[in-house]
């Protein structure tokens, strides 16, 4: 038997949907606004996991143009049935006010990396849809139903409706299956049938500290649902000591030893010297991360092994370990005529007119577009933070011309919190290094008088940042790394968490990348030579 380390999938990567083909395992994740859409991550052994494929890679399938922060993909599903795999996703249009505009999606493939079909539309009553396939080939589709009306509870039930694949719409009665229990905010439905009873799986109490995953079951799949007597199944709310908070929005999946794994999403805290355990918990820049816990099974109900609330450490299955080569190299020399997969963009995919790797071959070029404010056309390539210390660094060539032109290394949250430590220009010192920072939407510029100039004889500039638990540094080289100065301005990571920005809501987390911008709208290119993403210890 190995143990595994939780979480098994670090940085963000929320709201897991398990399944199995064969011997086979997949994970898929929530991307909201960043493109390519969903993450599916693979393994044999629950323990070592490899990203393989992000679905949702044409604007036909995703088109984010507009979307708010923390809208887009919420919540996929992700199954396999009649020898392919169905991915069932919601692209959130509106997040804010009494509304959420959330349309839901079916896509297939017969392979887990493949291209995937053009998307079926489902509906678009409520968000966290999933499909269940019936022993008997029918197949059902459950979705949280949105409330908008003012005064009422907004999360109104999970409802239900068969899908005909013939058809390719959902068709016949639609009916609410289960209303929750007085935790509320219920969402995230999967259902599932083992000894006899259909079990539906859902999430309450909000993503946040008091998040669980309430399971019931029936005898007949329209219900009436019973809850698990000593419900919730998996939370950390009663437990604020445990490093694995907001435990909940889980699924199940059975192994082919028949043994039983609950995924769940949960975030690490960073640790606060002198301040309150209890409120606020505190900030996970990591964001929602993936961890899992071994089930049992008592009275025909599931129950965590070691009691409801998430373990760092578990047995793992009756399956001998399968370790994957390493997914990326530390420093990606932009080599390649494709990105790694560990790169995203915002909202949509960035042609060869904005991001090229031939144009400048060895070369990332990302030609100037909108401010890191805008929620439709940044030239931002980035990558997820994944661990609590790392250093990331990157080597570009940059001429501008105007103070609209600027081009360097940005650790972002959303258009309303991020800090970038760019080359631009300066009317008196001519070339410079400027560092701004974005704090739910006040901007500062902490060097103001004090920019960097760069000399005039440098063409690539050394950028790098220091993520060192609480405290981010910058620092540049002008020498090719052989000697590095620091900006002498410490920034928090508290500042890049859900927890953080506006008070908590939002659902992403940390990122790192290189970015471009030309408002004066002349797409002035940017060359970066290389990029390197290198953990410390945690």
């Amino acid at each position: 038997m190995t143990t595994i380390q939780n979480p098994i999938l670090t940085g963000f990567n929320p709201d897991p949907s398990i399944c199995r083909a064969g011997e086979d395992y997949y994970i898929a994740v929530s991307t909201f606004e960043w493109f390519p859409g969903v993450g599916i991550y693979h393994s044999k052994d629950l323990k070592n996991w490899r990203l393989v494929s992000r679905p949702l890679n044409r604007l036909s399938q995703l088109n984010m143009l507009g979307n708010p922060d923390s809208g887009g993909i919420w919540a996929p599903a992700l199954s396999y049935s009649d020898g392919k795999f169905w991915l069932i996703y919601t692209d959130v249009k509106v997040t804010e006010g009494q509304w959420k505009d959330s349309h839901n999606y079916l896509v297939t493939c017969d392979t887990i990396d493949g291209e995937w079909s053009e998307p079926i539309h489902m509906n678009s009553s409520g968000f966290d849809p999933s499909l269940y396939h019936d022993e008997d080939g029918r197949k059902y589709f459950v979705n949280m139903f949105w409330d908008h009306r003012v005064g009422h509870h907004n999360f109104y039930g999970i409802m239900m409706q068969e899908y005909d694949v013939e058809k390719q719409k959902l068709v016949g009665k639609k009916e609410i299956i289960f209303k929750g229990t007085d935790i509320m905010l219920t969402e995230a439905p999967h259902l599932y049938k083992m000894n006899g009873y259909y079990y539906l799986l859902t999430a309450e109490g909000g993503t946040k500290y008091d998040h669980q995953a309430t399971i019931a079951r029936s005898k007949n799949l329209w219900g009436p649902y019973e809850v698990h007597p000593e419900n919730p199944l998996i939370s950390s709310f009663a437990h604020p000591r445990n490093p694995l908070q907001k435990a909940g929005h889980a699924s199940i999946v059975q192994t082919h030893t028949d043994e039983w794994f609950l995924v769940h999403l949960t975030g690490r805290p960073l640790p606060r010297e002198g301040q309150p355990l209890l409120d606020p918990r505190g900030f996970c820049p990591l964001g929602r991360e993936t961890a899992i816990q071994r089930l049992e099974w008592k009275n025909d109900w599931p129950y965590v092994v070691g009691g409801n609330q998430p373990s760092v450490e578990i047995e793992g299955p009756n399956i001998e370990e399968v370790k994957w080569e390493k997914e990326y190299d530390e420093k990606d020399d932009f080599d390649s005529e494709t990105l790694n997969a560990h790169f995203q963009t915002l909202r949509i995919p960035l042609g060869e007119e904005i991001v090229s790797l031939k144009e400048n071959p060895g070369h990332l070029r990302l030609h100037g577009r909108e401010s890191l404010t805008s929620k439709f056309t940044q030239s931002f390539v980035a990558r997820r933070w994944q661990h609590f210390n790392f250093t990331a660094e990157t080597k570009v060539a940059f001429n501008p011309e105007s103070f609209q032109q600027a081009a360097g290394l940005v650790n972002y949250y959303n258009t309303q919190n991020w800090t970038a430590l760019q080359i631009t220009w300066n009317e008196e010192k001519g070339r410079i290094l400027d560092l701004t920072v974005c704090d739910n939407f006040a901007f500062s510029q902490p060097l103001q008088g004090k920019e960097i100039v760069i000399p005039e004889d440098v063409e690539y500039v050394n950028l790098r940042v220091d993520v060192k638990t609480n405290i981010y540094t910058y620092s540049y080289s002008f020498d090719d790394g052989a000697t590095w100065n620091e900006v002498p301005v410490d920034l928090y990571s508290y500042k890049l968490s859900d927890d953080y920005i506006q008070g908590g809501g939002f659902f992403t987390g940390a990122f790192v990348g290189m970015q471009c911008q030309d408002t004066s709208g002349e797409g002035l290119p940017a060359d970066f030579d290389y990029f390197v993403y290198q953990p410390s210890e945690d």
